[in-house]
Formats: structure tokens, C-alpha cells, sequence
């Protein structure tokens, strides 16, 4: 019965793989076919030129970079109020604490249109009530990144707190005791611990970023982003251009996952090195 349950086990990771796996392959591999659907049937021969093709398509390199922009802003802004919040929230109790963490979360829950039009809304009515014409409050690339995070803020901040709870309090009281300023206590203990939860935080703002839609669409003004521009080439007709940049983009995401896993694995051996030589001069210590 065991072993029965462990088969089925592997046949649900591979098939659980391949359903995730399969649409990726298909999709680059139309970046290959000489055809002008985005499509691996019919195939119709081996080809490099959408790859050409994609580069000289300013629009899409426009959108394309408009996107990365965006993308990298709400990162930044999104790590700096995600980390702040999930410190403040770690920090209280009570009500107070369930309030403030309410409001965080709610965003995740509300549609990302509703998101986009109270956005454009909420600065074009304050730009008309104060009688100015500062880009600010203009629809624009800017709206998009505020309206982004707001809702991917709460991402980070989930990512934060959830690392939050495996730090050791004490180890505050401990170097405050012994002299240290608070600014000092955050840069060298209370970040160092939480640099791997910012780090994927980041990772998952600029993603979200990158495949947003919803609120783009509505608060970026007359500026194209790399998903605007897709859908606005469904009705033309979509190329292998896309899917050209996809497999691009696809190639760099598994470097930088290949970077990070080799990196992990590395400081992984150099902390089993310091722990099994500091249990090899501990057990010396006591032999003496």
C-alpha cells in the first residue's frame, strides 16, 4: 500500500510538472517556426528571424522597457512599505495590529480594475481640486506604479512577517543592552535576518509587475507597457515576436534561478564548514 501511494505520489509531480512545463516548451519553440501564427502546428521549418523581427519592433521595445521600469519602481517602493508594515505589525498587538493588518491584506482581495479606475480617479480629482497641472496627477507610467503597489505591498509584507516570527527578540533587548542604537540594531541584526524574505519579496513585486494588466491599463495615460501592447496586437493579429521576447525572457529567468541556487548552495557549505568547526573546537576545549 506504501509503495503504491509513493507511485502515485511520483506520477502526480510528473504529471504536475508537465502541465506546467508543456505550455513554456510550445511556446518557444513558435519563436522557431518559420510561420505567422504563434504556433508549433503546422511546423513549418526551422527559423531565427522573429528574434530580428522583435528587435526592430520599437513599439514593443518601447513597451517592453516601459515595462521593466515600472516593474523595478514597484519593487523598490513595494520592499520599502511591505518591510516597514510587516515591522510595525510584528511590533504591536491588539486591535491596533488586526486593523492595520486588515487594511494591508484587503488590497490583495480587490480586483485589480477597481484598483486602476479609484487610482486614475483619486489623482486626477486631487490635481483638478488644487487647480494644477503638475504630471503628477495626469494619468501616466507613474499612476500604474502607485496603483501597483498598493495591492503588491501586502505581497512583501506577507513575505516579511512570515519571516519576522523566526526572529529572536532577544537578540534586540541583547544589543541594546550592550550599547547599540536602534538604527544600528536594524542594519546589522534585524535586516540581515530578513534579507532573504526582501530578496524574494522583490522578486515576486516585480514579477507581479511585469504580468500586470488591470490597473495599467487604466492609469498609464498614453504610454504602453509589454501587456497592453500584447493585448492590443490580439486584434491585428499577434506575431511570434512574442513569443521570441517570451523565450528571452524565459532563458534569463532560469539563469538568475540557477544563480541563486548555486549561490544558496555555497553559503550553505561555508555555514556547515563554521558550524562543524566550531563543534570540532568545542569538543577540543572539553578534551583539554
Amino acid at each position: 500500500m506504501h509503495k503504491l501511494r509513493l507511485n502515485l505520489a511520483h506520477a502526480y509531480m510528473v504529471l504536475f510538472l508537465l502541465y506546467m512545463i508543456a505550455p513554456l516548451v510550445v511556446m518557444s519553440g513558435a519563436a522557431f517556426n518559420d510561420s505567422k501564427l504563434p504556433s508549433i502546428v503546422p511546423w513549418k521549418g526551422f527559423t531565427t528571424h522573429w528574434f530580428s523581427d522583435m528587435i526592430a519592433d520599437q513599439r514593443m521595445m518601447l513597451a517592453f522597457g516601459n515595462s521593466l521600469w515600472v516593474a523595478v519602481a514597484v519593487a523598490v517602493i513595494s520592499i520599502l512599505v511591505g518591510t516597514a508594515s510587516a515591522i510595525l505589525i510584528n511590533s504591536i498587538s491588539g486591535r491596533v495590529r488586526t486593523v492595520v493588518y486588515g487594511l494591508m491584506i484587503s488590497t490583495i482581495l480587490i480586483p485589480g480594475v477597481v484598483i486602476g479606475i479609484s487610482t486614475m480617479i483619486l489623482w486626477t480629482k486631487m490635481g483638478n481640486a488644487l487647480g494644477t497641472e503638475f504630471f503628477l496627477f495626469n494619468p501616466g507610467l507613474h499612476l500604474s506604479v502607485l496603483g501597483q503597489v498598493s495591492y503588491i505591498a501586502a505581497m512583501v509584507m506577507l513575505l516579511v512577517l512570515a519571516r519576522l516570527q523566526s526572529f529572536d527578540a532577544g537578540l534586540e533587548e541583547a544589543a541594546l543592552d550592550l550599547g547599540a542604537s536602534h538604527g544600528q540594531v536594524m542594519r546589522r541584526i534585524l535586516l540581515p535576518h530578513l534579507y532573504p524574505a526582501i530578496l524574494a519579496g522583490g522578486a515576486v513585486a516585480f514579477f507581479q509587475s511585469i504580468e500586470n494588466f488591470n490597473v495599467t491599463q487604466f492609469t498609464r495615460g498614453g504610454a504602453d507597457t509589454l501587456t497592453v501592447y500584447v493585448f492590443s496586437k490580439v486584434r491585428a493579429g499577434i506575431t511570434p515576436t512574442i513569443n521570441a521576447l517570451a523565450f528571452l525572457l524565459i532563458l534569463v529567468t532560469l539563469a538568475l534561478a540557477l544563480v541563486y541556487e548555486f549561490n544558496r548552495r555555497r553559503l550553505a557549505r561555508i555555514e556547515a564548514a563554521r558550524e562543524a568547526e566550531a563543534r570540532r573546537a568545542e569538543a577540543l576545549e572539553e578534551a583539554i
